[in-house]
């Protein structure tokens, strides 16, 4: 069970919550189902049909699409905040998105919009960098943002077996630990217990590594792939398995106090497949809790 004290670290963070608990963002693209890059009046769109549910969206690259310089405008005309993405598994990439946040922020009226910025994607789940090396430009992004909130996301057992450490004991201000049951090969029944215990597991060792309860920590990524996504092992893809896993999972977690990124708003129907760690190609375009036009796909209410 979740330790009380944590419990009221989380709600400690919430920046506007939607219930008594936790607070709800999405995970959101960067282009439309044609493939072509979202504009202002794109995000627009998209806030207008997600703010009854949240005002908090997260993404992955500031330079990709001019991410940073389209939905920045977007959040502040319809009141939502961002949590800016930035890819530093290269020096290239990380000096391109660096230099695009460079560019927005320098507009203050786009910088009152950005709740965070997380530096890095799972970079250590996949071994891009070392947790020094990730550190070392989480620290270097906090130095040419000094006011703004820096962090980094990735998988919830680098959270918890130690890998993260020297993360989290570099005065780190926020962490998005993703877990999903799904990429677990969870069954339905076994996939909140799995997800929640996970989430656990991650935020106490984050807690204990601290020795304190300064870091904000999120679930920064779950979900479930609905109607024409891929099986994976004894993980059913389907819209129904997918509400399922959100009233049974996601609510579960909001309640207790976890602040979650459901992944992910909407379908992306031009997203290339991916290859699962048992080397099978996986589709990654029917994830969205929306449709790419916009359509709630089940009910979002806990």
């Amino acid at each position: 069970m979740l330790p009380s004290s944590l419990i009221l670290a989380v709600l400690a963070t919430v920046p506007a919550a939607v219930s008594a608990a936790g607070t709800l963002g999405f995970a959101l693209g960067d282009t439309l189902s044609n493939g072509n890059c979202k504009m202002q009046a794109d995000y627009e769109a998209d806030f207008d049909a997600l703010k009854s549910v949240s005002t908090l969206v997260r993404t992955y690259s500031a330079s990709s699409c001019n991410t940073a310089q389209q939905i920045l405008p977007a959040a502040v005309a319809k009141g939502f905040k961002v949590v800016l993405g930035v890819w530093p598994d290269t020096d290239d990439a990380y000096n391109l998105d660096k230099t695009a946040l460079q560019s927005a922020l320098s507009d203050s009226s786009n910088a009152g919009a950005v709740y965070a910025i997380t530096v890095g994607s799972e970079a250590l789940y996949r071994g891009s960098l070392t947790a020094q090396a990730l550190l070392s430009k989480i620290q270097d992004m906090q130095s040419t943002f000094p006011s703004m909130k820096i962090g980094t996301a990735d998988s919830w057992n680098k959270f918890q077996d130690g890998t993260a450490d020297p993360i989290i004991q570099g005065g780190v201000k926020l962490i998005l630990a993703n877990a999903f049951s799904y990429w677990q090969g969870q069954t339905l029944t076994n996939s909140s217990h799995s997800y929640l215990d996970d989430l656990n597991q991650a935020f106490g060792h984050v807690q204990t590594v601290a020795g304190s309860l300064d870091i904000e920590i999120w679930n920064g990524e779950t979900g479930w792939p609905t109607d024409g996504g891929t099986n994976y092992e004894s993980a059913i893809a389907g819209t129904q398995n997918a509400a399922t896993f959100y009233q049974q999972g996601v609510c579960a977690a909001l309640a207790w106090g976890f602040n979650v990124f459901y992944f992910e708003a909407f379908d992306e129907p031009s997203k290339p497949a991916s290859i699962g760690t048992n080397g099978e190609s996986e589709d990654e375009t029917h994830w969205g809790a929306y449709t790419a036009d916009r359509v709630a796909k089940f009910p979002m209410s806990c």
